[in-house]
């Protein structure tokens, strides 16, 4: 018995005023899926927004903190956004329990939320209307853009699926800042997005026992870098499917738009069970 895995693509912070933007509605069905079918009782979740060490992982072990605005020139009302979350010393020993015997390097830090966590969820998780309501215990990315050290992490804590521990992983599809200049106001993809997001699909949808290396050959693409200038964003679908183990990957909605792609997926079925979908 094991919960699914799920990648987020998280946008900019005004995602969550955007209500009626394709990617808004999908995060919300995805979050009702998860209260309503996979009902964890507790979330695990790694961040584009948050790199630790080269060859270490930093877990946040605070059960009360403050969400962090990591984000800039923005309206002073996003600053003063809420998200109800709480830790779990329980959920985050057992992170660094696992990844010690892993041989990966972790230590315990107390950090708030970034938005990259904090600003999806509140799209998926409308703490009115479908609250998640259990513990989110947020770990790091590596400081590296190495695909199998990433892919190896999310092995290391695939275990905890096994305990009703839902993992997800949070960065973009498709994420080229530089780019917003050209695109602003236009939804038209570039056309590094639209190939980028279909060679994406291809990797994480092959089979299991393909995907590690697949996955690692994104990054040598010859439109990998316009489609990730640096690959933070990327990374946590290495995680992801990592952390999937011989459960298939599925995109569930995509939407490249301008120099971004929004694909959601899951690894996985629901029925707590690694059947494949």
């Amino acid at each position: 018995m094991k919960t699914p895995v799920y990648f987020l693509s998280h946008g900019g912070p005004n995602i969550m005023y955007d209500s009626e933007h394709p990617a808004y509605k999908e995060l919300g069905r995805i979050g009702r899926e998860i209260t309503g079918k996979v009902k964890p009782r507790a979330v695990v979740v790694f961040s584009a927004h948050w790199q630790a060490g080269r060859d270490t992982v930093q877990v946040n072990t605070a059960e009360i903190t403050d969400l962090i605005y990591d984000f800039y020139g923005f309206p002073s009302h996003y600053y003063k956004e809420k998200f109800p979350n709480v830790g779990s010393r329980e959920v985050s020993t057992k992170v660094l329990d696992a990844l010690k015997q892993a041989g990966i390097k972790a230590e315990g830090v107390k950090r708030g939320l970034d938005h990259g966590v904090w600003v999806s969820f509140k799209c998926a998780f409308e703490p009115e209307s479908n609250p998640l309501n259990v513990p989110i215990v947020q770990v790091s990315l590596f400081n590296s853009e190495d695909p199998m050290q990433h892919y190896r992490l999310g092995e290391a804590v695939s275990k905890l699926r096994e305990e009703n521990i839902l993992i997800i992983v949070s960065g973009m599809a498709v994420h080229n800042l530089r780019d917003l200049r050209f695109t602003f106001g236009d939804p038209r993809p570039m056309p590094y997005a639209a190939s980028f997001d279909e060679a994406l699909k291809d990797a994480v949808t092959k089979d299991p026992a393909e995907r590690a290396q697949a996955m690692a050959d994104l990054l040598k693409r010859g439109d990998a870098r316009q489609a990730h200038p640096s690959f933070e964003h990327l990374l946590p679908i290495h995680i992801g499917a990592g952390a999937a183990g011989e459960d298939q990957g599925k995109r569930l909605w995509t939407l490249p738009e301008g120099s971004m792609s929004w694909a959601q997926y899951r690894f996985g079925g629901l029925d707590n069970s690694s059947s494949s979908l």
